[in-house]
């Protein structure tokens, strides 16, 4: 048995062949393996061609029913173009109220961050759009006597795109 043992091991030893290959011509570059080039997207999958940022910083006062209330408002609108027919949008706000007289319940109820809107935006043909939207309103924004459309809100991905203005 021993010599079996000691004869295969002796086959699989001699059927081993091995390679050096000469790589001293080649210098060493270590900043390669450490810096890479900067890439056209962000995480991979992003390009940050088709990303832009809207900011809007609002403050009010306010004197109603006997009482006060100032009101900050920070919303940074999002928008992404996927491709030409697709892209998305989001309004995102912070809201903070530094005075009030109706006491610190309230002021913990209202100061936060809200996704006021996020929308996907779809146009398959040039008579067609599809739109998905949600929106969270504070109270006392939504009428039965509004129909939510205004001529002087804009939209950037469906007339007049701030992607086709920046081009």
């Amino acid at each position: 048995m021993k010599k079996y043992i000691l004869l295969a091991s002796l086959l699989f030893t001699i059927s081993i062949n091995a390679q050096f290959k000469d790589q001293l011509d080649k210098p060493v570059d270590i900043k390669s393996g450490i810096v890479k080039d900067n890439t056209t997207s962000l995480f991979g999958f992003i390009n940050p061609e088709n990303f832009k940022m809207h900011h809007a910083f609002d403050i009010s006062f306010q004197t109603f029913g006997g009482g006060n209330l100032a009101l900050t408002t920070y919303t940074n609108s999002m928008f992404y173009k996927i491709n030409e027919q697709l892209n998305i949008q989001a309004d995102v706000s912070l809201v903070n109220s530094p005075y009030n007289t109706f006491g610190k319940e309230f002021s913990s109820y209202i100061n936060g961050l809200y996704l006021s809107r996020a929308q996907i935006n779809y146009k398959p043909s040039e008579n067609t759009s599809i739109i998905f939207e949600y929106r969270n309103l504070p109270n006392g924004y939504y009428s039965p006597y509004w129909n939510g459309y205004s001529p002087f809100y804009r939209n950037y991905f469906i007339e007049n795109s701030a992607f086709e203005k920046s081009k």
